[in-house]
Order: structure tokens, then sequence, then C-alpha cells
């Protein structure tokens, strides 16, 4: 028979800190109700739903929710947000434990996850919208697979689901300056909001 580790929660944690800090939504303000794991597309694929992250941060576990995929899974739909009774930002917390998992170079509990993550946001950034053909060569080259997959590719150029040239986006300069906005903003901290 295996016992469960005792959790004893502490009224500050550098965790809760640094995540309030960060992302300037107010952790305590959530109570469990799971509307956020309820609503959540992804939530199938994580080994913890984003109530349980909420849950864990509360209680200053940061190795258990850095090591969690949930962090990586989590797709920035903002159904969580949108769902939440005490409004809270759950979207912008999660997107906090990736910059605090990046930053202490976390290992990812899914491979290759970060990378892929980091890589969309510059194609992003770079095209203005996805471009799935150097996402994917990107994603290859830099996992040391160039080769990986390779043969859904014929597939996907006959349904249309991929195209050879990036997508020419009105605007995409704009979305460049978005890009260098948040920069500069990511190198202030939060304000958290006060009750």
């Amino acid at each position: 028979m295996t016992t469960a580790e005792k959790i004893v929660p502490s009224p500050s944690s550098d965790l809760r800190d640094f995540v309030e800090s960060r992302s300037g939504q107010k952790v305590f303000r959530c109570y469990q109700c799971g509307k956020c794991t309820a609503g959540c597309p992804a939530a199938y694929v994580m080994d913890m739903g984003p109530r349980q992250i909420m849950h864990y941060i509360q209680l200053g576990q940061k190795e258990l929710v850095l090591d969690s995929s949930t962090i990586w899974l989590c797709i920035s739909c903002q159904t969580c947000s949108a769902r939440c009774p005490n409004e809270i930002d759950i979207a912008r917390v999660m997107e906090s434990l990736r910059w605090l998992a990046a930053t202490e170079k976390s290992k990812p509990a899914e491979k290759g996850i970060e990378r892929f993550h980091r890589l969309f946001l510059t194609i992003i950034q770079r095209f203005g919208r996805v471009h799935e053909l150097s996402l994917g060569v990107s994603y290859n080259m830099l996992g040391i697979q160039p080769f990986a997959k390779v043969t859904s590719i014929p597939a996907m150029f006959a349904r249309g689901k991929v195209a050879i040239l990036p997508p020419r986006v009105k605007g995409a300069a704009e979305i460049r300056g978005l890009y260098a906005k948040v920069r500069a903003i990511e190198k202030e901290p939060a304000k958290v909001e006060v009750d």
C-alpha cells in the first residue's frame, strides 16, 4: 500500500507570488468550481486539468506545476478564462507558467512541446499567421529528425492543407509591432489587481 505525500499549504509561496505578479491574476480567487477544466478542449490530453494547476499554485507546488504537461498543452483558447465565475484569466496564468518553465530551463513533460511553442510563435511573428510547411521543417530540423512524418506531406498538399509559399497577410508589419510591444511589457513586472 502506498501513502500519499502530505501537502501543507502556506500563506505565501514564491510560485504564487510570481504567478500573480507576472499574470496580474489573484490565484486565491479560484475556489475550484471546475468550470475551466470542464470547458477546456485540450483537457483530455493533459495530465492535470486547469483547476488542478490553479490548486497546486495555491499550495505553492512549483515543481509539480512546472513538470506538468498541462502548461505546454494549453492552447490559450481562453475558454477557461471565459467560463471562470471569478473572472480569473487562467490562460494568462498558464502563459506565466510557461515563461517561468522556459526561464528556469525546466524540462517540459511533453517532449518537443517547448520547441514547437517557440517555433509557432516565431513563424506567426515572421509571416503574420502560421505557415505549416515552415513550422514542420523547422521543427524537424531543430529536433534533428529532418525526415520525420515526411510521408504525410504529399497527401496534405493534395488536400490543400499545406502551402508551399508563406501566406501574404495584410498587416503583418503590425503583428511584428505587437510582438515588440509584448517583449517590452514582458520586461516589466505586471501589477496585481487589488480586491
